[in-house]
């Protein structure tokens, strides 16, 4: 296997920084609602609110900054993504952390499908999803590093400075994307219509929803990990290593899944994953509900639970980029949204049925990730360029 190019593990970094941002408040979710005065539920909600604004603004930023040069948008979001950090970790309220959330979702929303679709243009037919397996893996190792680190932050030092950390590795990662990429042209202008428009793609459309019912049942409730563990029995100390191995075995299940989807195609990848996700996850309600609280269980759940949620993006680009070669920016974008869409959902859902208990909410996303096995199985061949093993090789990727 050739190595990986040092710019696509600097996009890697980047996306690793995004994620961090993104993932880091399961991590003090606690600490910060008391230390704003609202309950977790709310607290939970800024989740929802970086989730909602990524999924509405990935379009629109994607139209609008379509002419600017790969590298300046990529530096640029990376160097919003510092200041939004910043600005939530001074925010005295939770009305301005959440208009910080809004801000980060905004930088987020530039980088990371520019980021993707960067990589694919740059790899080599046949290792696409490899390559985007690294992007993604960005965010994977944020799940792995960044959640549990900012944890650890709040045990040692507090949320607000975990967060002006976040924005530190924000602000040294625009300087590595800014070092390492090569100069990239913009892309040509594509009207909101008509980026839409792929949409209407026969493939695009049945790919879609898959992806947002796969976050929500997936990634919905990880906002609320702290307390599901507590649901769990799990002790303070203990807390900061669940959430550790939840990363890794998301880590280690999107690398895994971005190789085979590439070899064994996406659809099989996917049927694996949703039916591993649906056992974890009910198993997972179960040992909530039975008072289960046994700390090799618990670890178990939680490696599962990463591993079983991961798996999907990898391949669910792949199947996007086959069903619309010439228009990778445009349907990486739009699997964004979905993907982002879907956590809001999915989180909003929870903060819902967390108070009536985790066996309740656990359970509704274990039917729903049955409902992804189910539509998969309706929509396998979905698009007349869907990948499979020894098919011939993408088109070439607009850049």
């Amino acid at each position: 296997m050739s190595p990986i190019p040092v710019r696509t593990l600097v996009l890697g970094l980047g996306t690793f920084a995004v994620g961090t941002d993104a993932y880091v408040v399961a991590g003090f979710l606690p600490a910060m609602a008391r230390s704003l005065h609202v309950s977790e539920g709310v607290a939970g909600q800024s989740a929802t609110a970086f989730a909602l604004a990524y999924a509405v603004l990935s379009p629109l930023l994607a139209t609008f900054t379509a002419r600017v040069p790969r590298r300046a948008l990529l530096t640029a979001a990376l160097l919003v993504l510092a200041v939004a950090n910043l600005g939530s970790a001074l925010a005295p309220d939770y009305a301005l952390l959440m208009a910080g959330r809004v801000l980060a979702a905004a930088g987020a929303a530039a980088f990371t499908p520019g980021a993707s679709a960067v990589a694919a243009s740059l790899a080599a037919p046949g290792q696409r999803a490899r390559a985007l397996a690294v992007v993604v893996g960005g965010l994977t190792v944020a799940t792995a590093l960044g959640v549990p680190l900012g944890n650890l932050a709040d045990r040692i030092l507090d949320w607000r400075t975990a967060l002006g950390l976040v924005a530190a590795l924000c602000a040294l990662c625009a300087a590595g994307v800014l070092a390492v990429l090569p100069r990239l042209p913009g892309n040509p202008s594509v009207p909101l219509r008509t980026r839409l428009a792929a949409l209407r793609r026969p493939g695009v459309l049945a790919v879609l929803p898959l992806t947002l019912l796969g976050m929500m049942s997936g990634y919905g409730l990880y906002a609320f990990a702290v307390p599901l563990l507590h649901a769990l029995g799990a002790a303070p100390e203990t807390e900061m290593w669940l959430l550790f191995l939840y990363g890794v075995g998301a880590v280690v299940s999107n690398m895994v899944a971005g190789s085979a989807a590439d070899r064994y195609g996406p659809v099989r990848v996917l049927t694996v994953g949703y039916a591993a996700l649906t056992l974890t996850l009910g198993a997972f309600a179960w040992a909530t509900g039975a008072g289960a609280h046994w700390l090799p269980l618990a670890a178990l759940l939680m490696a599962a639970w990463g591993a079983s949620t991961w798996f999907q993006t990898p391949a669910q680009q792949l199947r996007l980029i086959s069903a619309a070669p010439q228009e990778t920016a445009v349907v990486v974008g739009l699997n964004g949204s979905a993907l982002y869409l879907g956590i809001a959902l999915g989180t909003g859902l929870g903060g819902l049925l967390l108070p009536v208990g985790a066996p309740a909410a656990l359970g509704a996303s274990a039917v729903l990730a049955l409902l992804c096995l189910l539509y998969l199985a309706a929509t396998r061949r979905a698009g007349a360029g869907e990948h499979s093993p020894g098919s011939p090789a993408l088109a070439p990727v607009r850049r």
